[in-house]
């Protein structure tokens, strides 16, 4: 057994034992592997209610495997509940903010590992961001998915129900109906948005139980993970296994490449550079561009499929993904159960998880292919997500084309730029956007106002028949996991920084050509120029642009618009 931090801390500090016994721990306990707990446990929404439950059965199989564990709480917030107001400014500093709590409450005590539990859209990779920082032996345990509502009713339909009721398509009972039943238990929302993405992120690089990811959050099984979590966290704090040998290069592209199996959300592209920084790699947009052609998309969950996420799990989970694409993955990466990722896969194929989870689908009468279809028969064969990049987006702008209409993969638009997105949902919901418009929502990014979900905007569009294949959503800001239609986001260098996008003017041409992965402005005021003119107008601009006070003087966000990164690098601090 490696030498013990918690026992190295103990001869440092006189008071460490004192303290604890203080807090009810035996002089037995002085002496056991230690390990830190850290949930976003919280009553703050579906996805970290029910934590705790995971927190204790966790604590539980530590103590049986003779460790010593103690609960800390970093409790996150709902990009849901903070929609629609200035509330989801908060939601991405909200990150960091974890991660940093996750770092202080690591370090400041002396542990020997640790479980970390989480469920949802930023505190699935603030605990993998602080793990980072940590490099503890670490184990994950996501809190799973929640169950859809009647009819397979699932959040993510709300916003365009709600879109739909204020153009008078549906009455307001119907919509109280459906935001009554969209949320039946506790979870992640059940669709392939950033907490289902995220969740799946974690156990792709290695860090959880495998199978685990994205479970059904009232499944009993869910709690024995937590209890067999908290067992294995002891051994690997025993034997010194490090998170830093589990999450390596290969580690993330194999991430990268299940992130385009399973359509994942663009805000993947903000959550893996930021944790590949906090364990000194870099990951940026090009790389998820790179690895995504080629990609075999395989999953049939909402948005861009049929399915809520529950089903994900009946169908076999991240490991039936990956047995799907093992062609394109690396086997040999070591795992937190100590054997490599494919030992991992040989045993759950003689251990009969698979027979398990299908044993959930065939009471809806369907085929575990009917939910994640096989390699050779993909939904998609060329990856779910582009980088753009042009006189409009220098540095990259992302869009998801596995949810774009054909219609869009390339088209010539006119620009109607709007500062905030309150404007733009207004002129969208009152039929001031026309077909052949390009919707721009700019200083809306990191330094702007803290890079908030254009989530209304996208549904208000994608719900309506006409515009959702005749005009595009392109933005500094990004989008929600459940967004889907012509949306293209992380545009940078972002508005507040003096980017292209804050130059443009009503009418100016943008062309956006997905397969070539340009976004590129080719006109002025409706006409069509050569690039050098265009350039000489934009240059022109420039001198004339001033930049606009900042949204926030004070607090977090004040911090944050300082010391944010581009998008396109992770938009951590630094």
């Amino acid at each position: 057994m490696t030498e013990l931090n918690s026992q190295r801390v103990r001869g440092m500090a006189p008071e460490n034992d004192p303290l604890k016994m203080g807090m009810g721990w035996s002089v037995e306990d002085l002496d056991k592997p230690q390990i830190i707990v850290e949930s976003t446990f919280g009553d703050s929404h579906p996805g970290s209610a029910h934590l705790d439950e995971f927190v204790n059965e966790a604590v539980k199989g530590i103590r049986e495997a003779g460790g010593k564990g103690a609960r800390y709480y970093a409790t996150d917030i709902c990009d849901g509940i903070a929609q629609g107001h200035d509330g989801i400014n908060y939601s991405l500093v909200s990150r960091d903010m974890i991660a940093n709590m996750i770092e202080i409450h690591g370090n400041s005590t002396g542990f020997d590992g640790g479980v970390f539990v989480a469920s949802c859209d930023k505190s699935v990779p603030a605990i993998l961001m602080g793990i980072g920082r940590l490099n503890l032996p670490s184990i994950v345990v996501t809190g799973g998915v929640m169950d859809a509502g009647p009819e397979l009713l699932t959040l993510e339909q709300i916003g365009a129900y709600s879109a739909k009721c204020k153009r008078g398509e549906i009455t307001e009972e119907q919509l109280t109906y459906y935001k009554h039943h969209a949320c039946p238990s506790c979870g992640a929302c059940s669709f392939m948005g950033t907490a289902s993405t995220m969740q799946i992120m974690a156990e792709a690089l290695g860090l959880m139980l495998p199978g685990s990811a994205l479970m059904p959050a009232t499944a009993k099984e869910l709690r024995a993970v937590a209890y067999e979590a908290g067992k294995r966290s002891v051994e690997l704090a025993k034997n010194g296994l490090k998170a830093s040998d589990i999450v390596t290069q290969k580690a993330f592209e194999n991430a990268i490449i299940v992130h385009a199996a399973i359509s994942g959300s663009t805000n993947s592209l903000l959550h893996i550079p930021a944790i590949a920084h906090e364990f000194g790699m870099e990951i940026d947009a090009d790389t998820f561009d790179q690895m995504h052609r080629g990609a075999h998309y395989l999953l049939d969950i909402r948005p861009a499929g049929k399915w809520p996420a529950q089903f994900f799990y009946y169908a076999g989970g991240v490991p039936r993904i990956m047995e799907e694409i093992k062609s394109m993955l690396h086997l040999d990466v070591m795992t937190v159960t100590g054997k490599t990722l494919g030992e991992n896969l040989e045993e759950l194929k003689q251990n009969g998880f698979y027979e398990k989870c299908e044993a959930y689908l065939e009471k809806w009468n369907l085929k575990r292919e009917d939910v994640i279809r096989t390699f050779e028969k993909p939904i998609g064969s060329n990856g779910t997500v582009a980088i753009l990049r042009g006189n409009l987006a220098p540095q990259g702008a992302v869009v998801k084309h596995s949810a774009v209409p054909k219609e869009m993969f390339q088209a010539v638009l006119k620009a109607r730029p709007f500062d905030c997105e309150e404007d733009a949902i207004a002129a969208v919901l009152e039929h001031r956007i026309q077909p052949g418009d390009a919707v721009i929502i700019r200083y809306e990014g990191p330094k702007g106002s803290g890079m908030p979900e254009m989530f209304y905007t996208t549904e208000a569009i994608s719900s309506d028949e006409t515009l959702g294949t005749s005009i595009a959503l392109i933005t500094d800001g990004r989008f929600s996991g459940a967004s889907k239609g012509p949306a293209i986001g992380h545009v940078s260098p972002e508005a507040a920084e003096g980017g292209p996008i804050a130059l443009l003017q009503e009418n100016d041409l943008i062309q956006i050509d997905i397969p070539d992965r340009k976004l590129e402005i080719v006109g002025i005021d409706g006409k069509r120029l050569s690039k050098e003119e265009v350039d000489a107008v934009l240059e022109e601009r420039k001198r004339c642009w001033k930049p606009k006070e900042a949204k926030y003087q004070k607090g977090v966000l004040h911090i944050y618009s300082q010391h944010a990164v581009s998008p396109m690098q992770g938009g951590y601090m630094e």
